[in-house]
Protein backbone atom coordinates (compact mmCIF):
# COMPACT_ATOMS: atom_id res chain seq x y z
CA UNK A 1 0.00 0.00 0.00
CA UNK A 2 2.92 2.44 0.73
CA UNK A 3 4.25 2.54 -2.88
CA UNK A 4 0.74 3.30 -4.16
CA UNK A 5 0.42 6.36 -1.88
CA UNK A 6 3.79 7.83 -3.02
CA UNK A 7 2.93 7.50 -6.74
CA UNK A 8 -0.41 9.26 -6.11
CA UNK A 9 1.35 12.19 -4.39
CA UNK A 10 3.79 12.61 -7.30
CA UNK A 11 0.91 12.67 -9.79
CA UNK A 12 -0.84 15.43 -7.84
CA UNK A 13 2.11 17.84 -8.46
CA UNK A 14 2.10 17.47 -12.27
CA UNK A 15 -0.88 19.82 -12.96
CA UNK A 16 0.79 22.57 -10.93
CA UNK A 17 3.99 22.25 -12.95
CA UNK A 18 2.01 22.29 -16.20
CA UNK A 19 0.16 25.46 -15.11
CA UNK A 20 3.41 27.25 -14.22
CA UNK A 21 5.00 26.25 -17.53
CA UNK A 22 1.96 27.44 -19.52
CA UNK A 23 1.97 30.78 -17.65
CA UNK A 24 5.64 31.35 -18.50
CA UNK A 25 4.94 30.40 -22.14
CA UNK A 26 2.00 32.84 -22.29
CA UNK A 27 4.09 35.67 -20.83
CA UNK A 28 6.90 34.97 -23.30
CA UNK A 29 4.47 34.89 -26.25
CA UNK A 30 2.84 38.20 -25.25
CA UNK A 31 6.20 39.91 -24.81
CA UNK A 32 7.36 38.72 -28.24
CA UNK A 33 4.10 39.93 -29.83
CA UNK A 34 4.47 43.36 -28.22
CA UNK A 35 8.09 43.59 -29.39
CA UNK A 36 7.14 42.70 -32.97
CA UNK A 37 4.33 45.32 -32.97
CA UNK A 38 6.72 48.00 -31.73
CA UNK A 39 9.22 47.11 -34.42
CA UNK A 40 6.57 47.31 -37.16
CA UNK A 41 5.26 50.63 -35.84
CA UNK A 42 8.73 52.15 -35.78
CA UNK A 43 9.46 50.91 -39.30
CA UNK A 44 6.17 52.40 -40.60
CA UNK A 45 6.86 55.75 -38.95
CA UNK A 46 10.22 55.94 -40.71
CA UNK A 47 8.67 55.38 -44.12
CA UNK A 48 7.88 58.44 -46.23
CA UNK A 49 4.15 58.95 -46.80
CA UNK A 50 3.07 59.74 -50.36
CA UNK A 51 2.25 63.38 -51.08
CA UNK A 52 -1.34 63.00 -52.17
CA UNK A 53 -4.59 64.76 -51.31
CA UNK A 54 -8.02 63.15 -51.37
CA UNK A 55 -11.11 65.33 -51.59
CA UNK A 56 -14.53 63.75 -51.00
CA UNK A 57 -17.27 66.23 -51.93
CA UNK A 58 -20.89 65.28 -52.51
CA UNK A 59 -20.01 61.77 -53.67
CA UNK A 60 -17.49 63.06 -56.22
CA UNK A 61 -13.89 61.96 -55.95
CA UNK A 62 -11.69 65.00 -56.56
CA UNK A 63 -8.01 64.62 -55.95
CA UNK A 64 -4.72 66.03 -57.21
CA UNK A 65 -2.99 63.33 -59.16
CA UNK A 66 0.20 64.87 -60.55
CA UNK A 67 2.71 66.84 -58.53
CA UNK A 68 6.16 67.98 -59.58
CA UNK A 69 9.17 66.53 -57.83
CA UNK A 70 9.69 69.77 -55.90
CA UNK A 71 6.67 69.08 -53.72
CA UNK A 72 7.34 65.48 -52.77
CA UNK A 73 8.87 64.22 -49.57
CA UNK A 74 11.92 62.12 -48.90
CA UNK A 75 15.23 63.83 -48.19
CA UNK A 76 17.74 63.96 -45.36
CA UNK A 77 18.14 67.28 -43.53
CA UNK A 78 21.74 66.63 -42.49
CA UNK A 79 23.13 65.58 -45.85
CA UNK A 80 25.79 67.73 -47.45
CA UNK A 81 25.48 69.36 -50.84
CA UNK A 82 27.84 66.83 -52.41
CA UNK A 83 25.79 63.94 -51.10
CA UNK A 84 22.64 65.57 -52.51
CA UNK A 85 24.16 65.94 -55.94
CA UNK A 86 25.33 62.36 -55.97
CA UNK A 87 21.89 61.15 -54.83
CA UNK A 88 20.17 63.22 -57.53
CA UNK A 89 22.44 61.66 -60.13
CA UNK A 90 21.69 58.14 -58.91
CA UNK A 91 17.94 58.52 -58.37
CA UNK A 92 15.54 58.18 -61.31
CA UNK A 93 13.53 61.14 -62.55
CA UNK A 94 10.28 60.07 -60.86
CA UNK A 95 11.81 59.45 -57.42
CA UNK A 96 10.48 61.27 -54.38
CA UNK A 97 12.95 63.96 -53.39
CA UNK A 98 12.74 67.33 -51.65
CA UNK A 99 15.23 69.76 -50.21
CA UNK A 100 13.63 70.43 -46.83
CA UNK A 101 16.15 73.14 -45.95
CA UNK A 102 14.54 75.48 -48.50
CA UNK A 103 11.07 75.12 -46.96
CA UNK A 104 9.47 76.69 -43.88
CA UNK A 105 7.26 75.06 -41.24
CA UNK A 106 4.22 75.18 -43.51
CA UNK A 107 6.00 73.26 -46.26
CA UNK A 108 6.38 76.24 -48.62
CA UNK A 109 9.51 77.53 -50.32
CA UNK A 110 11.18 80.32 -48.39
CA UNK A 111 12.62 81.68 -51.63
CA UNK A 112 10.75 81.87 -54.90
CA UNK A 113 12.32 79.44 -57.36
CA UNK A 114 13.75 80.95 -60.48
CA UNK A 115 11.97 78.51 -62.72
CA UNK A 116 8.62 76.89 -61.99
CA UNK A 117 8.25 73.36 -63.25
CA UNK A 118 4.82 72.19 -64.21
CA UNK A 119 3.45 68.68 -64.22
CA UNK A 120 5.44 66.14 -66.28
CA UNK A 121 2.34 65.19 -68.21
CA UNK A 122 1.73 68.76 -69.28
CA UNK A 123 5.31 69.32 -70.42
CA UNK A 124 5.39 66.08 -72.36
CA UNK A 125 2.31 66.60 -74.51
CA UNK A 126 2.61 64.48 -77.62
CA UNK A 127 3.07 66.60 -80.74
CA UNK A 128 0.50 64.52 -82.59
CA UNK A 129 -2.21 65.56 -80.13
CA UNK A 130 -2.52 68.93 -81.89
CA UNK A 131 -2.06 69.31 -85.64
CA UNK A 132 -0.24 72.41 -86.74
CA UNK A 133 -3.34 74.09 -88.07
CA UNK A 134 -5.45 73.50 -84.97
CA UNK A 135 -2.60 74.40 -82.64
CA UNK A 136 -2.07 77.68 -84.44
CA UNK A 137 -5.78 78.42 -84.39
CA UNK A 138 -6.02 77.79 -80.63
CA UNK A 139 -2.98 79.94 -79.92
CA UNK A 140 -4.26 82.71 -82.20
CA UNK A 141 -7.69 82.64 -80.54
CA UNK A 142 -6.23 82.83 -77.06
CA UNK A 143 -3.77 85.57 -78.02
CA UNK A 144 -6.51 87.52 -79.78
CA UNK A 145 -8.83 87.22 -76.78
CA UNK A 146 -6.05 88.29 -74.43
CA UNK A 147 -5.22 91.29 -76.65
CA UNK A 148 -8.87 92.29 -76.93
CA UNK A 149 -9.37 92.09 -73.17
CA UNK A 150 -6.16 93.87 -72.26
CA UNK A 151 -7.18 97.46 -73.10
CA UNK A 152 -10.54 97.23 -71.37
CA UNK A 153 -8.97 95.71 -68.28
CA UNK A 154 -6.34 98.42 -68.07
CA UNK A 155 -8.96 101.15 -68.43
CA UNK A 156 -11.61 99.70 -66.09
CA UNK A 157 -9.87 97.55 -63.52
CA UNK A 158 -6.81 99.74 -62.97
CA UNK A 159 -3.82 97.75 -61.65
CA UNK A 160 -3.16 94.29 -63.04
CA UNK A 161 -4.16 91.32 -60.91
CA UNK A 162 -1.77 88.76 -62.41
CA UNK A 163 -2.34 85.71 -64.56
CA UNK A 164 -3.34 82.07 -64.05
CA UNK A 165 -1.85 79.12 -65.95
CA UNK A 166 -3.77 75.84 -66.10
CA UNK A 167 -4.54 72.91 -68.39
CA UNK A 168 -7.69 70.97 -69.29
CA UNK A 169 -8.19 67.40 -70.44
CA UNK A 170 -11.19 65.11 -70.87
CA UNK A 171 -11.07 61.36 -70.20
CA UNK A 172 -13.65 59.60 -72.38
CA UNK A 173 -13.32 56.24 -70.60
CA UNK A 174 -14.03 57.63 -67.13
CA UNK A 175 -16.31 60.49 -68.29
CA UNK A 176 -14.16 62.85 -66.28
CA UNK A 177 -12.80 66.36 -66.75
CA UNK A 178 -9.23 66.90 -65.51
CA UNK A 179 -8.28 70.43 -64.46
CA UNK A 180 -4.62 71.04 -63.61
CA UNK A 181 -3.85 74.34 -61.88
CA UNK A 182 -0.19 74.95 -62.60
CA UNK A 183 0.66 78.38 -61.21
CA UNK A 184 -0.30 82.01 -60.82
CA UNK A 185 1.98 84.94 -61.58
CA UNK A 186 2.11 88.59 -60.54
CA UNK A 187 -0.58 88.53 -57.84
CA UNK A 188 -1.12 91.77 -55.89
CA UNK A 189 -0.08 92.00 -52.23
CA UNK A 190 -3.17 91.82 -50.02
CA UNK A 191 -1.24 92.12 -46.73
CA UNK A 192 -0.04 95.71 -46.43
CA UNK A 193 2.40 94.96 -43.61
CA UNK A 194 4.34 92.10 -45.17
CA UNK A 195 3.52 93.14 -48.78
CA UNK A 196 2.70 89.52 -49.66
CA UNK A 197 -0.34 87.28 -49.98
CA UNK A 198 -1.39 83.79 -48.92
CA UNK A 199 -3.13 82.73 -52.15
CA UNK A 200 -5.35 79.79 -52.92
CA UNK A 201 -7.88 79.08 -55.69
CA UNK A 202 -11.47 77.89 -55.57
CA UNK A 203 -12.77 76.04 -58.62
CA UNK A 204 -16.43 75.52 -59.51
CA UNK A 205 -18.26 74.31 -62.61
CA UNK A 206 -21.17 76.49 -63.69
CA UNK A 207 -24.11 76.59 -64.05
CA UNK A 208 -24.91 73.72 -61.65
CA UNK A 209 -22.28 74.55 -58.98
CA UNK A 210 -22.23 70.86 -58.01
CA UNK A 211 -18.46 70.44 -58.34
CA UNK A 212 -16.64 72.89 -56.07
CA UNK A 213 -13.11 72.40 -54.76
CA UNK A 214 -10.13 74.48 -53.69
CA UNK A 215 -6.36 74.21 -53.68
CA UNK A 216 -4.09 74.37 -50.65
CA UNK A 217 -2.94 77.73 -49.28
CA UNK A 218 0.60 78.79 -50.19
CA UNK A 219 2.07 81.17 -47.63
CA UNK A 220 3.72 84.53 -48.35
CA UNK A 221 4.12 84.41 -52.11
CA UNK A 222 2.92 86.42 -55.10
CA UNK A 223 3.89 83.71 -57.62
CA UNK A 224 2.34 80.51 -56.20
CA UNK A 225 3.11 77.20 -57.91
CA UNK A 226 0.16 74.93 -57.08
CA UNK A 227 0.58 72.09 -59.60
CA UNK A 228 -2.60 70.32 -58.45
CA UNK A 229 -4.84 68.23 -60.68
CA UNK A 230 -8.54 67.79 -59.90
CA UNK A 231 -10.70 65.14 -61.54
CA UNK A 232 -14.43 65.85 -61.91
CA UNK A 233 -16.35 62.64 -62.53
CA UNK A 234 -19.83 62.14 -63.95
CA UNK A 235 -19.66 64.79 -66.71
CA UNK A 236 -20.78 63.46 -70.13
CA UNK A 237 -18.82 64.78 -73.07
CA UNK A 238 -22.02 66.04 -74.71
CA UNK A 239 -22.54 68.44 -71.79
CA UNK A 240 -18.98 69.76 -71.57
CA UNK A 241 -19.61 72.49 -74.14
CA UNK A 242 -22.46 73.90 -72.01
CA UNK A 243 -20.29 74.34 -68.90
CA UNK A 244 -18.18 77.23 -67.67
CA UNK A 245 -15.14 76.90 -65.41
CA UNK A 246 -14.91 79.51 -62.68
CA UNK A 247 -11.58 80.11 -60.91
CA UNK A 248 -11.75 82.41 -57.89
CA UNK A 249 -8.36 83.59 -56.59
CA UNK A 250 -8.31 84.49 -52.88
CA UNK A 251 -5.81 85.38 -50.17
CA UNK A 252 -6.18 83.57 -46.84
CA UNK A 253 -6.65 85.76 -43.75
CA UNK A 254 -6.50 84.12 -40.33
CA UNK A 255 -8.30 86.88 -38.43
CA UNK A 256 -10.96 88.07 -40.89
CA UNK A 257 -12.76 87.10 -44.09
CA UNK A 258 -10.47 85.99 -46.92
CA UNK A 259 -9.66 88.70 -49.48
CA UNK A 260 -10.87 88.19 -53.05
CA UNK A 261 -8.07 88.93 -55.52
CA UNK A 262 -9.97 88.23 -58.74
CA UNK A 263 -11.53 85.59 -60.96
CA UNK A 264 -11.15 83.78 -64.27
CA UNK A 265 -14.16 82.56 -66.29
CA UNK A 266 -13.50 79.95 -68.99
CA UNK A 267 -16.47 78.96 -71.23
CA UNK A 268 -15.91 75.38 -72.35
CA UNK A 269 -17.60 76.09 -75.66
CA UNK A 270 -14.45 77.95 -76.75
CA UNK A 271 -12.14 74.97 -76.09
CA UNK A 272 -11.64 71.87 -78.22
CA UNK A 273 -10.80 68.84 -76.05
CA UNK A 274 -11.01 66.23 -78.82
CA UNK A 275 -7.28 66.06 -79.45
CA UNK A 276 -6.02 65.87 -75.86
CA UNK A 277 -4.67 68.25 -73.23
CA UNK A 278 -5.04 72.01 -73.68
CA UNK A 279 -2.82 74.41 -71.75
CA UNK A 280 -4.01 77.99 -71.22
CA UNK A 281 -2.83 81.23 -69.63
CA UNK A 282 -5.57 83.73 -68.68
CA UNK A 283 -5.41 87.13 -67.03
CA UNK A 284 -7.12 87.48 -63.66
CA UNK A 285 -9.93 90.07 -63.68
CA UNK A 286 -11.86 91.77 -60.91
CA UNK A 287 -14.83 89.89 -59.53
CA UNK A 288 -18.12 90.75 -61.20
CA UNK A 289 -20.57 91.72 -58.44
CA UNK A 290 -23.36 93.13 -60.61
CA UNK A 291 -26.86 91.90 -59.74
CA UNK A 292 -30.12 91.72 -61.64
CA UNK A 293 -32.62 94.55 -61.42
CA UNK A 294 -35.61 92.38 -60.44
CA UNK A 295 -35.48 90.73 -57.01
CA UNK A 296 -38.39 88.31 -57.44
CA UNK A 297 -41.51 87.73 -55.32
CA UNK A 298 -42.25 85.97 -52.04
CA UNK A 299 -45.53 84.38 -50.90
CA UNK A 300 -46.05 84.54 -47.13
CA UNK A 301 -49.00 83.87 -44.83
CA UNK A 302 -49.44 85.36 -41.36
CA UNK A 303 -51.95 84.86 -38.54
CA UNK A 304 -52.16 86.68 -35.19
CA UNK A 305 -53.58 84.68 -32.27
CA UNK A 306 -54.85 87.22 -29.73
CA UNK A 307 -55.74 84.55 -27.14
CA UNK A 308 -52.25 83.04 -26.96
CA UNK A 309 -50.51 86.29 -28.04
CA UNK A 310 -48.54 84.52 -30.78
CA UNK A 311 -47.83 85.27 -34.43
CA UNK A 312 -47.80 82.39 -36.91
CA UNK A 313 -45.69 82.95 -40.02
CA UNK A 314 -45.75 80.57 -42.99
CA UNK A 315 -43.13 80.93 -45.74
CA UNK A 316 -44.84 79.31 -48.72
CA UNK A 317 -42.75 79.88 -51.86
CA UNK A 318 -40.85 82.36 -54.04
CA UNK A 319 -40.73 82.95 -57.78
CA UNK A 320 -38.66 84.75 -60.42
CA UNK A 321 -35.57 84.99 -58.23
CA UNK A 322 -32.51 86.43 -60.02
CA UNK A 323 -29.41 84.46 -60.89
CA UNK A 324 -27.22 85.82 -58.13
CA UNK A 325 -24.00 83.98 -59.08
CA UNK A 326 -20.92 86.00 -60.07
CA UNK A 327 -21.22 84.83 -63.67
CA UNK A 328 -25.00 85.14 -63.90
CA UNK A 329 -25.20 81.60 -65.29
CA UNK A 330 -26.24 79.36 -62.42
CA UNK A 331 -29.40 79.16 -60.34
CA UNK A 332 -29.37 80.19 -56.71
CA UNK A 333 -29.53 78.00 -53.59
CA UNK A 334 -32.11 80.12 -51.71
CA UNK A 335 -33.40 80.03 -48.17
CA UNK A 336 -35.47 82.52 -46.15
CA UNK A 337 -34.44 84.06 -42.85
CA UNK A 338 -37.31 85.47 -40.71
CA UNK A 339 -36.55 88.15 -38.10
CA UNK A 340 -39.10 89.43 -35.54
CA UNK A 341 -38.62 93.01 -34.31
CA UNK A 342 -40.17 94.86 -31.35
CA UNK A 343 -39.59 98.63 -31.41
CA UNK A 344 -36.78 98.16 -33.97
CA UNK A 345 -35.03 95.59 -31.76
CA UNK A 346 -34.73 92.00 -32.95
CA UNK A 347 -36.19 89.60 -30.41
CA UNK A 348 -36.36 86.35 -32.41
CA UNK A 349 -35.09 84.79 -35.62
CA UNK A 350 -35.74 81.62 -37.62
CA UNK A 351 -34.83 80.28 -41.07
CA UNK A 352 -36.03 77.74 -43.62
CA UNK A 353 -34.14 74.91 -45.26
CA UNK A 354 -31.97 75.54 -48.32
CA UNK A 355 -33.48 74.69 -51.71
CA UNK A 356 -30.77 73.68 -54.18
CA UNK A 357 -30.41 75.08 -57.71
CA UNK A 358 -33.80 76.70 -58.19
CA UNK A 359 -35.18 80.16 -58.93
CA UNK A 360 -38.74 79.20 -57.91
CA UNK A 361 -38.34 77.45 -54.53
CA UNK A 362 -41.21 75.96 -52.55
CA UNK A 363 -40.63 76.08 -48.78
CA UNK A 364 -43.98 75.48 -46.96
CA UNK A 365 -42.45 75.99 -43.52
CA UNK A 366 -44.32 77.34 -40.47
CA UNK A 367 -42.87 79.35 -37.58
CA UNK A 368 -44.59 80.48 -34.36
CA UNK A 369 -43.33 83.61 -32.58
CA UNK A 370 -44.26 84.63 -29.04
CA UNK A 371 -45.22 88.31 -28.80
CA UNK A 372 -43.78 89.97 -25.65
CA UNK A 373 -46.56 92.58 -25.43
CA UNK A 374 -50.32 92.73 -26.06
CA UNK A 375 -51.11 93.53 -29.66
CA UNK A 376 -48.81 93.73 -32.66
CA UNK A 377 -48.78 97.50 -33.19
CA UNK A 378 -45.06 97.74 -32.39
CA UNK A 379 -44.16 94.45 -34.07
CA UNK A 380 -42.56 94.08 -37.52
CA UNK A 381 -41.46 90.99 -39.45
CA UNK A 382 -38.48 90.96 -41.81
CA UNK A 383 -37.98 88.33 -44.54
CA UNK A 384 -34.51 87.95 -46.09
CA UNK A 385 -34.15 85.70 -49.15
CA UNK A 386 -30.51 84.59 -49.14
CA UNK A 387 -28.42 82.67 -51.65
CA UNK A 388 -26.51 79.96 -49.77
CA UNK A 389 -22.88 79.43 -50.76
CA UNK A 390 -20.72 76.82 -49.04
CA UNK A 391 -17.42 78.38 -50.04
CA UNK A 392 -18.14 82.11 -50.11
CA UNK A 393 -20.20 84.58 -48.08
CA UNK A 394 -23.97 84.16 -48.44
CA UNK A 395 -25.50 86.95 -50.52
CA UNK A 396 -28.88 88.57 -49.90
CA UNK A 397 -31.17 88.24 -52.93
CA UNK A 398 -34.08 90.34 -51.66
CA UNK A 399 -35.78 91.77 -48.57
CA UNK A 400 -39.39 92.16 -47.37
CA UNK A 401 -40.64 93.95 -44.23
CA UNK A 402 -44.19 93.74 -42.83
CA UNK A 403 -45.28 96.23 -40.17
CA UNK A 404 -47.54 99.16 -39.30
CA UNK A 405 -45.10 101.77 -40.64
CA UNK A 406 -44.93 100.17 -44.11
CA UNK A 407 -47.07 101.60 -46.91
CA UNK A 408 -48.54 100.10 -50.07
CA UNK A 409 -49.74 96.54 -50.51
CA UNK A 410 -47.39 95.34 -47.76
CA UNK A 411 -49.00 97.76 -45.30
CA UNK A 412 -52.48 96.64 -46.37
CA UNK A 413 -51.53 93.02 -45.70
CA UNK A 414 -50.36 93.89 -42.18
CA UNK A 415 -53.55 95.88 -41.43
CA UNK A 416 -55.69 92.91 -42.52
CA UNK A 417 -53.74 90.70 -40.12
CA UNK A 418 -54.37 93.12 -37.26
CA UNK A 419 -58.07 93.57 -38.08
CA UNK A 420 -58.81 89.84 -38.54
CA UNK A 421 -57.10 87.83 -35.80
CA UNK A 422 -57.13 84.02 -35.93
CA UNK A 423 -57.33 84.20 -39.74
CA UNK A 424 -54.46 83.02 -41.96
CA UNK A 425 -53.94 85.64 -44.70
CA UNK A 426 -51.49 84.96 -47.56
CA UNK A 427 -50.26 87.38 -50.23
CA UNK A 428 -47.51 87.79 -52.81
CA UNK A 429 -45.03 90.61 -52.25
CA UNK A 430 -42.20 91.95 -54.40
CA UNK A 431 -38.73 91.78 -52.87
CA UNK A 432 -36.58 94.88 -52.58
CA UNK A 433 -32.78 95.20 -52.58
CA UNK A 434 -31.15 93.88 -49.42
Amino acid sequence: MAPIVESGASLDGIPALIGIASAFALIFTMSMFAWICCQRKSSKSNKTPPYKFVHMLKGVDIYPENLSNKKKFGADDKSDSKDKESLKAKLPKNSLHLDLESRDQNGNFTKTPAKVRSSPEIESVHPKAFPEGENNSVSSETSASDKSLAPSEEENSGPKLGSLRFSLKYNLDKKALLVNIIEARGLPAMDEQSMTSDPYIKISILPDKKHRVKTRVLRKTLDPAFDETFTFYGIPYSQVQDLTLHFLVLSFDRFSRDDVIGEVLVPMSEINLNEGKVQMNRDITRRNCRKSVGRGELLVSLCYQSTTNTLTVVVLKARHLPKNDVSGLSAADPYVKVNLYHDKKRISKKKTHVKKCTLNPVFNELFVFDIPCEGIENISVEFLVIDFDRMMKNEIIGRLVLGTSVEGTVGEHWREICEHPRRQIAKWHCLSDG
